[in-house]
């Protein structure tokens, strides 16, 4: 039976994020677009929920580029296919920098053939390998619950409090950090607490977001300081948890 492979597409560009979904008959390549992400901080917040086999990743981004994520995602999805997008300019830069398993290197503005080549070689290697998040879930359904009983979920809340301003943070660090299996992890923080742990994340930053907007802080301020320094992110999820936007809340409360 064929598996059909997850793509994430990274790129600070709604225009070439939108181009790459349209130009490439994923179907026919038995892919699918299961996200898109403008900033490696919100891929890194994302990237759980997704999981994705494939990320084209752009270099040039704000916040946390596409090097540091690059760094930052290799260490955590060690079989996750990484494609890096640069211009030409950048193109040797990226060379140099990235001495990491990035699968391939791709000069933007990019061309569908040259896409369709590149994952036709990405599909060779991965249907040659074991389903990677399968296998995360099946190890994790046959390790006894006892393995993992030196750790409540008390203790994981408490290191959540204290750590959920550090942008890198997310379900696979903490995971890490515990010495659980992300998928284990997953499962266990939902029966515990009721939510999904990027919601429970979330919802301590915007907590922590509210307050801030209440003292009338600039919004790129604000988002820092509660580890969602990408203030586009920032502003989607505050819109979401508040119902308005962050200077709507914030002419409210100190107009």
């Amino acid at each position: 039976m064929n598996r059909k492979y997850r793509v994430m597409i990274i790129d600070d560009e709604e225009s070439a994020r939108r181009l790459m979904r349209a130009a490439i008959k994923w179907d026919l390549m038995n892919m699918e677009v299961v996200g898109e992400a403008a900033s490696g901080i919100e891929a890194i917040n994302i990237i759980d929920e997704l999981r994705p086999d494939i990320a084209f990743v752009d270099i040039s981004m704000p916040f946390m580029d596409g090097i540091e994520f690059t760094e930052t995602a290799t260490e955590r999805y060690p079989n996750l296919v990484i494609i890096i997008m640069t211009a030409i300019d950048k193109f040797e830069y990226a060379r140099k920098c990235v001495s990491l398993p990035v699968f391939d290197y791709m000069l933007k503005p990019m061309v569908r053939e040259e896409i369709e080549q590149v994952l036709e070689k990405v599909k060779k290697k991965l249907d040659a390998e074991p389903d990677y998040w399968e296998t995360v879930k099946k190890e994790a359904d046959i390790v006894p619950e006892s393995f993992y009983a030196s750790t409540d979920t008390d203790q994981i809340i408490k290191y959540l409090e204290e750590n959920f301003t550090d942008s890198k943070l997310n379900l696979a660090s903490l995971a890490q950090h515990f010495g659980f299996s992300a998928s284990y992890l997953s499962r266990k923080f939902k029966a515990d607490t009721g939510k999904k742990f990027i919601e429970y994340l979330t919802d301590l930053r915007m907590k922590k977001a509210v307050k801030i907007a209440e003292s009338g802080v600039k919004m790129y301020r604000a988002a820092a300081e509660v580890g969602i320094p990408d203030p586009n992110y920032f502003s989607r999820c505050f819109k979401k948890y508040t119902g308005v936007s962050y200077s709507d809340y914030v002419a409210g409360k100190v107009g």
